[in-house]
Order: structure tokens, then C-alpha cells, then sequence
């Protein structure tokens, strides 16, 4: 029987984390389509590591990608197409791991409905998704474009016209599917969550726990996000990893669940926060769209932080009313502390190469 419900939630967590690593190449650009006049500006942040993997550029050598873009992304004015001119590229720096690409498309009138294709998803692969800004002079509509969704057509007012209407979705909920995706995708933020659950003790207990998670993430993110405190990924992602060490180690060593659980969630859960930043510092969002942004993103985390709790909570319970429980948690915990462990000296090591 031990050996079963051992089995039983290793698979299960085996399944959320599989899920995650299935997912891990997907990618996020961040445009802005900006109107002057008879001109269009189009300009997309990108992070280096897509453009080196998806179509492999060299580490020194972007000069490429402004032709590349151009080749995939066609805007029109008023359902008549516009002619990109050669366009420029920003390398990445040490405090900025994206390139920016800006091209200018030149108008036969200035546009009073605005079409826009992407088709760089052929190039950044299928699981690449684009939040989109065309900003007006009268002001700007926010959507997402995917390999599902290629076009859209955008009125000078900021609404979607036919024959696209609503076929991009807003960027609210880009950023809402943005952090649930986060959250699922990140198998080490999985990890620190059932290691902290594994030995929560009741629903009050649970909940706690949840809570202060989700209280000092949103601090950090936020603070992150603002420029308030910054700290290097180099630092913040094998911290993560020590994190669950630190739990799975409190697992084994402890023979009664932690009466403080909810504080080591709180002080752990101010560093998953800054891991969850670099989620949106890499798309070098505008400060004029930050806020909503971080909201809705925020939003997201807690949704997909929701299931995944959701899921394990019920085989938690059930785990519970055993008495061999102590022994199943500390098999458990033993395999969790040293995948931590490795993780954390390859993220040290990486930081280092």
C-alpha cells in the first residue's frame, strides 16, 4: 500500500511537471504598432534566446533579422498594402537580454483602419504568441496574435473591425494566459509548491500556505516589474532551487508537519517572485502598460497556482489518513531535495559559462 500511494503521487506529479517541460518552448514577442501619419512604425522585442534557437543567429550577428521580420510581417492601411522600408536592430546588452527590431511601413493614405499579419510563427515556431500595441493618435488597442490567430484588423477608434472582429484576443488575456502558462510551465515553481503541500497538514494549514505563497510573490513581482529592487536571474533562479531543497529538507527531518509552514511559503515566496518577473522583463513592456500588465499576469499565476493545488489537494487529504504517511513523505521528499539539488548546481554552473 505504501509503495502504491508513493507511485501514485510521484505519477502525478510526474504528469504536472512532464506537462510543463512539454511546453517550455513556447515563446513571447511583444509589438508595438504605432500610426504617423502615412507611416506605421512596427517595433518587436524579442528574447535572444528565441532568435538564436528559432532561426539560428549567431550570438554576434542580428544585422539579419530586420530583412527576416520584414518577410513576415505585412501591415496594410485602409485594406491596401504598405511597403517596409529597411529597418534597424538592437542588440542585446548585459541588462537588457533582447533584441529590438524596428521597421517602418510606408502608406499610399494615411490609415483610418489599420491590418496587420504575422506570420513569424512559421519562423519562432508554433508555440510562439505576440502581444500587439497599435496606438493612435487618439488612442491604442492591446491584442494577441498566435499561429490560431494571424490577422487582425483594427479601426482608428482602437475597435476590431469585421471581417476579423474579436479574432485576436485582448491583451488581458494575453497576460491572464501568460501567467497561468507561467505557472504550469515552471517545473520549478511546481516542485517548491508540492513540497511545501506534502506535508501542510489540513485545510487550514493548506490554505495558509497558498496564501502567503501567493501575498509575497505578488510583492516581488510587483517590485520587480516597477524597477523598484532588481536582482540578476543569476541569483534568483538557483535561490529558487535551494528553496525546495530547503523544503523537501524540512520534510525529512521534521516528524510532525510545520506549524510555521506559512512563513517559510511567505519568505520563499518573495524570491518565486522575482523567478515570475522575468516572465515580463524580457518583453521590455512600455511603462505606460506596465500596471495592467502585472495585473492581469498576476491573475494568471494565481489561476494556474489554483489547479494545480485543486489537483492535489483531494490526494493530499486521502494521502493523510494513513498511518505510514511519515514514511511515503520522507521517500518523497528525498527524490524532491535531490533533483533540487542538481538544479540548483546546473543553474550556478550555467551562470558561470
Amino acid at each position: 500500500m505504501i509503495k502504491q500511494a508513493i507511485s501514485a503521487l510521484i505519477l502525478s506529479l510526474t504528469v504536472l511537471i512532464g506537462g510543463a517541460q512539454a511546453h517550455t518552448a513556447g515563446s513571447t514577442g511583444y509589438a508595438v504598432v504605432t500610426v504617423y501619419g502615412q507611416t506605421i512604425r512596427y517595433v518587436l522585442t524579442i528574447s535572444v534566446d528565441v532568435v538564436q534557437s528559432a532561426a539560428a543567429t549567431p550570438a554576434d550577428d542580428f544585422g539579419g533579422l530586420a530583412g527576416l521580420v520584414a518577410q513576415h510581417i505585412a501591415i496594410g492601411a485602409n485594406d491596401t498594402p504598405c511597403s517596409s522600408t529597411p529597418g534597424t536592430v538592437q542588440p542585446p546588452l548585459p541588462t537588457r537580454p533582447t533584441v529590438v527590431i524596428t521597421l517602418d511601413y510606408a502608406c499610399a493614405t494615411s490609415p483610418q483602419t489599420l491590418s496587420l499579419i504575422d506570420n513569424l510563427f512559421d519562423v519562432l515556431g508554433p508555440d510562439h504568441h505576440t502581444l500587439v500595441t497599435v496606438q493612435w493618435p487618439e488612442g491604442r488597442e492591446q491584442l494577441l496574435l498566435e499561429p490560431g490567430n494571424r490577422s487582425a484588423h483594427v479601426g482608428r477608434a482602437g475597435e476590431l473591425t469585421a471581417p476579423d472582429a474579436g479574432s485576436a484576443p485582448s491583451s488581458a488575456f494575453a497576460f491572464f494566459r501568460l501567467g497561468v502558462e507561467h505557472i504550469l510551465t515552471g517545473y520549478d515553481h511546481l516542485l517548491f509548491l508540492f513540497a511545501l503541500l506534502l506535508r501542510g497538514g489540513r485545510l487550514r494549514s493548506l490554505l495558509g500556505i497558498v496564501t502567503a505563497f501567493t501575498i509575497a510573490h505578488s510583492i516581488t513581482l510587483a517590485l520587480a516589474m516597477l524597477g523598484v529592487v532588481v536582482i540578476p536571474a543569476a541569483v534568483v533562479e538557483p535561490v529558487i532551487a535551494l528553496s525546495i531543497a530547503y523544503v523537501a529538507l524540512e520534510n525529512i527531518v521534521r516528524k510532525q508537519a510545520a506549524s510555521g509552514r506559512w512563513l517559510v511559503s511567505f519568505v520563499f515566496g518573495l524570491v518565486h517572485g522575482f523567478g515570475f518577473a522575468g516572465a515580463l522583463l524580457e518583453l521590455g513592456l512600455p511603462p505606460s502598460g506596465i500596471l495592467g500588465s502585472l495585473l492581469f499576469f498576476n491573475i494568471g499565476v494565481e489561476a494556474g497556482q489554483a489547479m494545480v493545488v485543486a489537483a492535489l489537494f483531494p490526494a493530499l487529504l486521502w494521502f493523510g489518513r494513513f498511518a505510514w504517511e511519515r514514511q511515503a513523505v520522507t521517500a518523497i521528499s528525498t527524490a524532491v531535495f535531490a533533483v533540487a539539488v542538481a538544479l540548483a548546481v546546473q543553474r550556478v554552473l550555467f551562470a558561470q559559462a
